[in-house]
């Protein structure tokens, strides 16, 4: 077996395994905004006026599908 096709392999291997790991990260984003905005809508009112949004607001945040991540996520 030569160096060329050791590199490959490996390479490949790496590729797989990243593949893997970006999955596992885009759940584990989905299972995290999930849990925002399910405790969002829970805030008392008092609470959603200090971070500046009004009821309306985070009911329409918590209604988002867990896979619709915001831009910034």
């Amino acid at each position: 077996m030569n160096t060329t096709s050791l590199s490959r392999r490996h390479a490949q291997r790496k590729v797989r395994r990243g593949a893997g790991w970006s999955l596992f990260g885009l759940l584990r984003r989905w299972m995290e905004v999930s849990a925002q905005r399910r405790r969002l809508e829970h805030l008392d009112d008092r609470t959603l006026e200090d971070i500046g949004i009004t009821r309306d607001d985070a009911r329409a945040e918590a209604s988002r599908r867990f896979w619709d991540l915001p831009r910034s996520y």
